[in-house]
């Protein structure tokens, strides 16, 4: 699989609001909500997945802090996605909590296997399975896996069709100590998901039960 065209972020103007956002969510804030970023800011990840922050939805909820991803190998970039951090310190009806977890990723698909009817259950299984393997508890879980085919013509019908797929998904993340949910463990287990959607093999001997979807033939070059 490869990234869907185009980066998710909105260029270096973006980027530079992105850093002055990651500054201040680590100073400004009730002190779980600056615990929860430090812990995502603190993460490693596999070092295929690309990770900077970006501007976070300011709408969504009183405090928010967002990271966008690439999975890149070499040159080529093969699916990104965007996780945001929600917080409200007076709960939310809906997350039936105080925190909530919102997350895109997008790559493109092979032909065949844009059209297996399964496709969107086992992409689906992969996120709550990633959540169950890192030994997160999560509530609410809701969210879409979409397919699109892209057909081009006239100036532009040398393109090859393609096909992308895309997965919007929110879940609420048990609170420990102090009301922080353990966050780094959430991102790892984001981008768990995030590396199967771009078909890298696993990152462990513990992952050999993991299957991915192939890579495809020619991701997108940067």
């Amino acid at each position: 699989m490869a990234a869907a065209q185009g980066r998710l972020s909105d260029g270096t103007g973006g980027m530079d609001d992105a850093k002055a956002e990651d500054r201040d969510a680590s100073r400004s804030g009730p002190p779980p909500f600056r615990a929860a970023v430090d812990a995502l800011r603190a993460a490693r990840l596999r070092p295929e997945i690309e990770i900077d922050p970006t501007p976070a939805p300011q709408r969504l909820a009183p405090h928010a802090y967002a990271l966008e991803a690439t999975v890149v190998d070499g040159d080529q970039d093969l699916a990104d996605g965007r996780l945001v951090l929600l917080h409200d310190p007076a709960g939310h009806d809906a997350w039936r909590g105080t925190f909530r977890l919102v997350t895109l990723i997008r790559a493109e698909l092979e032909a065949e296997m844009a059209v297996d009817p399964l496709l969107p259950d086992v992409c689906w299984s992969w996120l709550t399975g990633a959540l169950q393997t890192r030994g997160l508890t999560c509530g609410e879980p809701s969210g879409t896996v979409t397919r699109a085919s892209s057909h081009y013509f006239g100036g532009l019908s040398e393109r090859p069709a393609s096909s992308q797929i895309e997965i919007r998904a929110s879940w609420t993340p048990r609170e420990g100590l102090g009301g922080v949910p353990d966050t780094a463990a959430h991102l790892a287990a984001w981008s768990d998901l995030l590396a199967q959607v771009a078909g890298l093999p696993p990152a462990g001997p513990g992952d050999a039960s993991v299957v991915t979807l192939p890579q495809r033939r020619d991701p997108q070059a940067r």
